[in-house]
């Protein structure tokens, strides 16, 4: 080891040494800033979890609609809402694995078409009542059926049948194999409920979770205390109490961390990161991701029901600029592909390259001429997306395409906005199998497909690819299906992101993060503490 490494462990084993020492010391000695931030983190999350305090966090993606259904659950405040007091049946753990959450285990046939999951013994709900087969089989089903307004729909839609076996084991039997099923049951909107008369208890403040739900004002703020008897408590929920508060202003977010009102905000702006890593009171988490930006095109009317339209757009966005001025570099170029590269089938030779003459290729060959089309975002849609909107539309001209922006409220944008205008700004957060985020928003019929695309080549490939046990011929699917939905699909992806968020040197956090969605997969408040 060298003299200067050697200085350098010294440094970070130093208990009294802080952020900003450390931070001074390690560029003296020729370490880039943003490497010794990484190694400040990693020290400071690499310590032992300590027990107590309030921890109050400051997220946006939230809105005044917001409802305990999880039906209905759709941004980051809610998840995080609902991981802290509710429970699923399998977690995405901070490994990535699939991991024992109420099913303390689970077992499939050969074929993977039936699947059997153990409960664990001695579970209540906050209100004392026993955790039973009858409330998991009602909480799945909320997400089943022609009458269930779940954005969880398609994810589910291949169960037949759930039913109980013995008063601890319940059985879910699939039209097809899938080989990837427990993953699906961590889905965020799989919340197990406590059910009356058969019937799932959706808007109940009663789970089982670590934290119980004391105050919950829509779009405002909620507020949790420890609950002392979570089956988990031996091993999570170090804080005694917790707190989110709404924040969709990004100055307000940074400046409310800056100031101590908050120790952890989400998605700083990415233009001010730069700033925030020389705080020596701040520590940046820099996460890995297949966060997708996407920018869905409804294909049900003119003129996007024309794919030769899409493609004049497709080929005329600039995705280098998107991932230097949008993202500041964190990211990495997407090429309209509903799979980023943190997945295992992720093609790496599909390219999607700005093209000019090809734009206009394909815009001549629509027939479309100089039709007016509109764009709607907010920056809620995610950081930037004003920025990204300007630099499209300039893009976008060149090619010969009219287009007009128009900026819409954070407020309501994803129950207005998206998944109902013709052409809008969106995010997809990452989840973590292939089956799960095709289902949601890539297959026909999906609920919340929100380019109303239906690709039947697609939408066979996604249900063979479920059902194949064999991983290289799975892998080769799901490339396929990256290339089909590239070329004819509904949706721009000019890059997929990393997963953002800054704390005060307060907060603890393990050292690794689980994935499944940003914020620790959303289990934040349980598996973070006060250091």
């Amino acid at each position: 080891m060298s003299e200067e490494n050697q200085t350098i462990e010294r440094m970070l084993a130093d208990k009294k040494a802080s952020r900003r020492d450390f931070m001074a010391g390690a560029t003296t000695l020729g370490v880039a800033a943003t490497t010794a931030s990484t190694m400040w983190a990693t020290r400071a999350n690499a310590s032992e979890p300590k027990r107590g305090g309030h921890m109050k966090a400051g997220l946006n993606d939230s809105n005044t609609i917001d409802s305990l259904d999880p039906a209905t659950f759709n941004a980051t405040t809610m998840i995080a809402v609902s991981r802290a007091f509710r429970d699923s049946l399998v977690e995405v753990g901070q490994d990535d694995s699939a991991a024992p959450g109420l099913a303390e285990s689970w077992e499939a046939t050969p074929d993977a078409k039936e699947w059997r999951f153990k409960l664990r013994s001695g579970v209540e709900f906050s209100n004392g009542k026993s955790l039973t087969t009858e409330d998991v089989i009602a909480s799945i089903n909320v997400h089943r059926g022609e009458d269930s307004k779940s954005g969880a729909k398609g994810v589910f839609e291949g169960i037949t049948e759930v039913k109980a076996d013995g008063k601890d084991t319940v059985v879910v039997s699939l039209n097809s194999g899938n080989a990837d099923f427990p993953f699906l049951m961590t889905d965020y909107h799989m919340n197990i409920l406590p059910s009356k008369d058969g019937k799932a208890e959706v808007l109940s403040d009663v789970g089982t979770g670590t934290y119980l739900l004391k105050e919950f004002e829509p779009g405002i703020r909620a507020a949790f205390e420890k609950n002392p008897n979570a089956w988990q408590g031996d091993e999570f929920g170090y804080v005694d109490s917790a707190e989110i508060v709404t924040l969709l202003d990004d100055t307000v977010r940074v400046n409310a961390l800056l100031s101590g009102d908050v120790d952890i905000i989400n998605r700083p702006e990415l233009k001010t990161l730069g700033r925030l890593k020389r705080v020596g009171s701040v520590n940046i988490i820099d996460a890995a991701s297949n966060l997708a930006f996407t920018h869905p095109m409804r294909t049900e009317g003119a003129p996007f029901d024309n794919n030769d339209f899409r493609l004049a757009l497709k080929y005329a966005t600039p995705r280098e600029d998107f991932v230097e001025k949008v993202l500041y570099g964190y990211g990495v170029v997407g090429n309209d592909q509903p799979l980023g590269p943190k997945f295992a089938s992720y093609d790496p030779s599909l390219t999607v390259e700005q093209d000019m003459d090809r734009a206009k290729y394909h815009l001549k060959k629509s027939g479309i001429g100089n039709s007016a089309i509109k764009y709607q975002y907010a920056d809620t849609a995610y950081n930037g997306a004003g920025d990204a909107a300007q630099i499209f539309l300039e893009a976008w001209e060149e090619a010969g395409i009219n287009v007009s922006l128009q900026k819409e409220p954070k407020d309501g944008y994803w129950s207005n906005v998206w998944n109902k205008v013709p052409f809008c700004a969106c995010y997809w957060g990452p989840r973590p199998v292939e089956d799960m985020i095709l289902s949601i928003a890539y297959l026909g019929g999906a609920a919340w497909n929100d380019t109303n695309i239906d690709i039947a080549s697609v939408n066979a490939l996604a249900t063979a690819a479920r059902a194949e046990l064999d991983t290289t011929k799975r892998k080769d699917m799901y490339q396929t299906i990256q290339h089909l939905l590239s070329a004819r699909g509904g949706t721009i992806v000019p890059a997929f992101g990393k997963d953002i968020a800054a704390t005060s040197d307060k907060i603890g956090i393990g050292p690794k993060l689980g994935g499944g969605w940003e914020m620790d997969g959303g289990h934040f408040i349980k598996r973070w503490w006060m250091a």
